[in-house]
């Protein structure tokens, strides 16, 4: 899944950015899926339809609900540096998760 505040035009063109040929993203979510309060967008990750116990989100914000806090794990915003190995790094640890 793909879940972001950005409006939906936005978030159809970052999916054919990340996932050209459909084979990896499934669904995008974005901000008509979010839930707006006081003028900010929120990630609601029930409307997922799964059991938050075994879902991860990784972002560089949290834009969840505070609740749902256990579930984020946050990683640096991109700046575009093809060096950037973040989510690399990440790997073992969602591995783990995955068990």
């Amino acid at each position: 899944f793909v879940y972001t505040t950005a409006k939906k035009d936005y978030a159809k063109k970052l999916v054919e950015v990340l996932d050209p040929k459909k084979k990896l993203i499934r669904r995008c979510l974005s901000q008509s899926d979010c839930v707006c309060s006081q003028g900010c967008y929120w990630k609601d990750l029930t409307c997922l339809g799964r059991d938050l116990a075994k879902v991860v989100a990784l972002d560089h914000t949290m834009q969840g609900f505070p609740a749902q806090a256990a579930n984020w794990i946050l990683v640096p915003p991109w700046s575009g540096d093809p060096e950037d190995e973040e989510l690399l790094r990440l790997i073992p640890v969602l591995g783990q998760l995955g068990q």
